[in-house]
């Protein structure tokens, strides 16, 4: 399979692509929204709060790099696709916490970033959202 931005091979379960940052689906088969009813479905059962993780932060040379490009201006692209593997992760994390209890979508996804401190450069995605069994109307 290649990536659809950039055409470079992706490896076998990717949920981005390691040359441009792009997000590949993150939910497989759950339907994944961040409005609290998803259009044509009834929710017949809720599950629960689900929630998942990712903290990054860049190595030696992309910090380095991010630092050239902070005093430049514009857009850090050393950290836009660390940023864009974190909020797949988190998502994929709640679909999986969300597959585990038997749900097929997630309503009312939210995300949140925020620094971990510690001036250890760490970065937080935090994805929250209510694992429900939905059907169509």
């Amino acid at each position: 399979m290649r990536c659809s931005k950039c055409g470079k091979e992706l490896p076998n379960g990717a949920s981005f692509c390691p040359n441009c940052g792009l997000a590949l689906s993150p939910g497989g088969s759950l339907i994944v929204v961040t409005t609290p009813t998803i259009p044509g479905y009834k929710i017949i059962k809720v599950l629960g709060v689900v929630t998942g993780l990712s903290p990054r932060t860049r190595g030696v040379l992309g910090k380095f790099v991010a630092g050239i490009q902070s005093m430049v201006g514009g857009e850090v692209t050393s950290f836009t696709t660390e940023l864009e593997k974190a909020r797949m992760e988190a998502i994929e994390r709640v679909c999986k916490k969300a597959a585990a209890i038997g749900a097929n979508a997630v309503v009312g996804l939210d995300l949140e970033t925020s620094d971990i401190g510690l001036q250890a450069g760490v970065t937080v995605v935090s994805a929250t959202g209510t694992a429900v069994i939905a059907e169509a109307e």
